[in-house]
Formats: structure tokens, C-alpha cells, sequence
């Protein structure tokens, strides 16, 4: 028993590493292009207290390893025009739902974020991150999410993920974080 608790410790000990340095940051963002996450990974970047608090009553130090992350899904892009969830991004959102599903109450709330690329004008791109971001919430609240517990927002083209190329399809994507 106590060999399973040192091995996640040794699991958890390079995350509290890279999330110390990063204390003063506003959060870290976890780019999770085409890969399905596990659910540790998932748990673990939005909700890092509870590593540090797992690690307390098994009588470690928790050196404070926050801020939660940001996971943003860039690589199971939307269509231009479109808040239809992509087959890949469906199975990111599976993950995310089972860890979400059984959320205690007092869980901070999760933030939903959709984005566009720079085609369309200001308001229609504005439009369409909030329906994509909205997408994302029924898709997870069909998958016994609690809608208490997800918030969600459109950025439009305001925060592009590839700067350098406005109209990539890596700017139409999802970002999913935790409320402070």
C-alpha cells in the first residue's frame, strides 16, 4: 500500500516541480493537439490541490504546486464556420467528462472557452467561439457533467493559438480551464 502512495509521489514529484516555478504565472497551458489525455493528466492539471492534499495525509510535504492548467485542444479543430464537435474532440471531452461527472459539491467551476480563427467579421467570430464553447457543455453535460459546474465563454479571434497565421485551423479550437 504504502509502495503505491511513493510511486505516485514519484508520478506527482516532476509536476510539483514545473508547476512551483510557475506560482507566479497565470496558468500553464497544456496543449493536447491530437492525443486523448488520461484521466489522471486531466484531474491532476485542473484540480492540483487535491495531488497536494493526497500527499499530506500520507505524511509528505506539499510544496504548493499551482495553478491548475489550461487544457486547450487545438488539433481537433472545428470546420471554418462551424460549432460542430469534431469525432477527436468528442473523445478529449470523454476524458474530461469522466473526471468531471463525479465532481463533490464546492468543486470550482470549469471554463469552457471557444475560439475562432481571424476569417469572418469581429461579431460573427464572437458568435461562433461561444457556440463552440456552448457545444462543448452539452456535450458534457449529456455525458452526466452537472451544468452548475461548467461555465462558458466566446473569445472569438481575441487570443489566437497561432498568431503568425490568423486564419489557421489551429485557432478554431476549445480551451478547457478551471475558475479560479
Amino acid at each position: 500500500m504504502f509502495e503505491k502512495h511513493i510511486a505516485k509521489f514519484a508520478f506527482i514529484a516532476p509536476l510539483a516541480l514545473a508547476f512551483s516555478a510557475l506560482s507566479h504565472a497565470e496558468s500553464l497551458v497544456v496543449d493536447l493537439g491530437n492525443t486523448v489525455p488520461a484521466a489522471e493528466q486531466v484531474k491532476e492539471g485542473l484540480f492540483p490541490e487535491e495531488a497536494c492534499e493526497e500527499l499530506r495525509k500520507h505524511g509528505f510535504k506539499c510544496m504548493g504546486f499551482k495553478p491548475a492548467v489550461r487544457f486547450s485542444i487545438p488539433n481537433a479543430h472545428f470546420q471554418l464556420g462551424s460549432a460542430e464537435l469534431p469525432v477527436d474532440l468528442k473523445k478529449q471531452l470523454d476524458v474530461f467528462a469522466e473526471v468531471l461527472s463525479n465532481r463533490p459539491a464546492g468543486t470550482p467551476p470549469i471554463l469552457v472557452t471557444g475560439h475562432a480563427d481571424a476569417s469572418g467579421n469581429v461579431l460573427l467570430n464572437q458568435a461562433l467561439s461561444a457556440e463552440r464553447a456552448k457545444a462543448v457543455k452539452s456535450y458534457l453535460t449529456h455525458k452526466g457533467v452537472s451544468p452548475a459546474l461548467l461555465r462558458i465563454e466566446g473569445k472569438g479571434a481575441e487570443r489566437l493559438a497561432d498568431a503568425e497565421r490568423p486564419y489557421s485551423a489551429a485557432n478554431r479550437r476549445v480551451e478547457i480551464s478551471r475558475l479560479p
